[in-house]
């Protein structure tokens, strides 16, 4: 079940995306969610670098991160 956020920021982050009926509420997008929580742990465990975390990212979710925001929201 998808869950809905409040928006605290202008930007919206890796994950989620505004809701339809309201721009005040964000969606969890659960597909993205498991795929950055993947990508961390690969960064985590040394088994890939940011930079191809970040790449693996987007050919898993067609969503762009870079790997300076990946370090980002590793490091949060």
């Amino acid at each position: 079940m998808t869950e809905y956020h409040r928006r605290i920021s202008r930007v919206v982050p890796f994950g989620y995306k505004l809701a339809e009926h309201d721009d005040k509420l964000m969606l969890e997008i659960p597909e993205e969610l498991k795929a950055l929580k993947e990508a961390i742990d690969y960064v985590n465990e040394g088994v890939l670098s940011l930079r191809e975390a970040s790449t693996w990212l987007e050919s898993q979710t067609g969503r762009k991160l870079s790997h300076i925001g990946l370090y980002k929201i590793i490091n949060k």
